[in-house]
């Protein structure tokens, strides 16, 4: 009974061994998988000023996917962290040899990794022991510091606006006498009915301009055939060519016109002197008077000339003649209304 009693202590001993190294393995295939331990990989590295809080081990990301870890940091010449990192085999066809590498971390206080970016499609891929571009990031001190100038900032603002809220409260400026000041709330609703109404002005101008345009567009028009036909085009322009002639030819007749009536108004010429000198114009109405004088007795002389034997003979012919000659003119007529009957 003993001995069947130590063969089974010594079995169950040798299961929970077994199961032991079982989870071992596993637990070691499953570390080394997710740390790429068996994978094929190549060696590449980069030199930042500051590993910002990097270590062995830590992952190494590509477009969002984790193809590597970090193997090594070390310090070299100029305070500078040389960081050794191994990337999948299979991932080095897209990382390209000016790629840019950066530090970042997994989630917001997760641990830090680095990631690789950028690379131009022209450029060869890299290769094992490629050295790659690193750039600077922001790290959690800085973007805490910069946190802390944007609060204080805010504060500083809303300090600001507490102020500026209480001189509106207070009817203080402009706002705060539209906000409190009924007078002035009645003034500014009058200013915004006129602006209104002003707008529907607007608006209706506009309506009546496009109708207008409409109508300039509407073919067969005289305003339509105004701005299309060119015939029409030159028509107007002779027709504003011969306008301008005239207009011309006005001028220069008003200005004629001016120098006449400067004339005539100078005592230099006869007829500024008939129109302006006193004197001479006496001496014309004289001289009409004598004449008018001299025709009357011309008149009379003639009448007696009439009545005088010797010359009675002469003007009895000629009275005969005058008579003669309107019977002719007569019989003419008479004939002309016969042949238009």
């Amino acid at each position: 009974m003993a001995k069947n009693s130590d063969n089974k202590k010594a079995v169950i001993v040798g299961l929970f061994t077994l199961i032991g190294i079982t989870v071992l393995v596993v637990a070691i295939f499953v570390l080394g998988g997710n740390q790429k331990r068996f994978t094929k990989t190549i060696g590449l590295k980069t030199i930042f000023d500051n590993a910002g809080g990097l270590k062995a081990g830590n992952n190494v990301f590509f477009s969002g996917v984790k193809i590597g870890t970090i193997k090594n940091i070390k310090l070299i010449e100029n305070s500078h962290v040389e960081i050794d990192f191994n990337v999948e085999e299979k991932s080095r066809d897209y990382i390209r040899k000016d790629a840019e590498v950066r530090i970042s971390s997994e989630g917001f206080i997760g641990s830090k990794i680095i990631v690789i970016q950028g690379g131009s499609s022209g450029v060869a891929v890299v290769e094992a022991g490629d050295l790659l571009q690193s750039v600077k990031s922001v790290d959690t001190e800085e973007m805490m510091a910069t946190l802390q100038v944007n609060n204080q900032n805010l504060v500083a603002i809303t300090n600001d606006v507490k102020k500026l809220s209480e001189k509106i409260a207070n009817g203080e400026g402009t706002i705060g006498a539209v906000l409190t000041d009924s007078l002035m709330a009645v003034q500014v609703k009058s200013i915004m009915s006129s602006l209104t109404q002003t707008a529907a002005n607007t608006s209706r101008v506009s309506s009546a301009l496009n109708a207008f345009t409409n109508k300039l567009n509407t073919e067969g028009s005289l305003a339509n055939e105004i701005l299309t036909d060119t015939t029409v085009y030159n028509s107007l322009r002779n027709s504003a060519a011969q306008l301008q002639g005239i207009t011309q030819t006005a001028s220069a007749l008003t200005e004629n016109l001016n120098k006449a009536t400067l004339k005539m108004n100078s005592n230099d010429n006869t007829l500024g002197a008939l129109l302006n000198d006193q004197e001479m114009a006496s001496k014309m109405k004289q001289t009409m008077f004598n004449l008018e004088e001299s025709t009357d007795k011309l008149n009379q002389n003639m009448e007696a000339l009439q009545h005088n034997f010797l010359f009675r003979g002469f003007f009895k012919k000629q009275a005969k003649q005058k008579a003669k000659e309107a019977e002719q003119k007569a019989k003419e007529a008479e004939a002309a209304a016969e042949e238009n009957k």
